[in-house]
């Protein structure tokens, strides 16, 4: 074969490859490359820690639907996070490594044990009714500076609504309904007074006379008590303490000083009326009235 016919069979060869290798790449520009991703997956341990489930205000009582339980990483919950306590955390695991010696022993143990748990696990029902100190946002953690729980300092004072005041007055188990009037519960307050009265004649009766000087009134705890307990039917005390406005506060005060006060307990249908000071009832004035020829003096309210 002549040396002419091989170079011109050498170029055709060479250019059929190099066209098919162009021909292969243009196909491959219009197929997706496949590139082997790896989603990163947290294998870090995790711990429910108790959130806010929605933006909360000042002044505001938790429910239900206030608070909600959060997968958070072990190693980045602060210790002042309320946890379920179903994961142990490190701060716990590193008292449980600490020498015998280091330990506290006896009563001692035990009550800081307590303590530290209370502080820092609790079922989320446990703070159905406390009341928020500062805003808490949304999905932030529940921290017991934020909060304030009933029998804590100043929980009376966050427990009072916007305006009103909390004022207590004495009362036995004849003046507050046998006992049956609870924490939460809506009263009349009842004032009886003695009034003595002076006829034309110049002798001096003593009358009797009742009336309501507060209305649906709110009683916010009894004794030191704001709220009673699951089975408890009737709570006897020598005080209750009522959420009254500045003006009806006066009211109340002028009224523990003319006689003796009781509480009415109302109905839970009848607590939508208004609350507060009844108007004060007229002045109290005497007629002397003959039967008999014998004179009777009584009382015209």
């Amino acid at each position: 074969m002549k040396p002419a016919r091989i170079a011109v069979i050498a170029v055709a060869a060479v250019a059929a490859i190099a066209l098919a290798l162009v021909v292969r790449a243009m196909g491959s520009q219009g197929a997706p490359t496949a590139v082997a991703s790896a989603e990163v997956v947290d294998t870090r341990p995790m711990a429910k820690v108790l959130v806010a489930a929605r933006d909360l205000q000042p002044g505001q009582r938790l429910v239900d639907a206030d608070l909600s339980w959060k997968e958070w990483p072990v190693d980045e919950v602060n210790p002042a996070f309320i946890t379920d306590g179903s994961v142990p955390l490190p701060a716990d695991e590193a008292k449980a490594a600490e020498p015998a010696a280091a330990k506290p022993a006896g009563a001692v143990a035990t009550v800081s044990r307590v303590a530290n748990d209370i502080a820092t696990s609790a079922g989320k029902a446990d703070y159905f009714g406390s009341v928020v100190r500062e805003p808490i946002l949304a999905g932030e953690p529940i921290v017991s500076r934020k909060i304030v729980r009933a029998g804590d300092s100043g929980y009376m004072a966050a427990y009072l609504e916007p305006g009103m005041r909390a004022m207590a007055i004495r009362v036995t188990v004849e003046t507050a309904a046998g006992g049956f009037i609870l924490p939460g519960d809506r009263v009349d307050v009842l004032l009886t007074k003695e009034t003595r009265l002076a006829n034309v004649g110049g002798d001096t009766a003593d009358k009797f006379a009742s009336s309501i000087v507060m209305q649906n009134v709110k009683v916010l705890a009894i004794d030191q008590s704001t709220r009673a307990g699951e089975d408890e039917q009737a709570v006897v005390g020598a005080t209750a303490t009522l959420e009254v406005r500045p003006s009806d506060a006066e009211a109340l005060a002028l009224a523990k000083s003319e006689g003796e006060l009781s509480l009415v307990l109302r109905s839970y249908a009848d607590t939508s009326g208004p609350s507060g000071r009844v108007s004060t009832p007229r002045s109290s004035s005497a007629v002397r009235i003959f039967r008999g020829g014998a004179p009777e003096v009584v009382v015209v309210q």
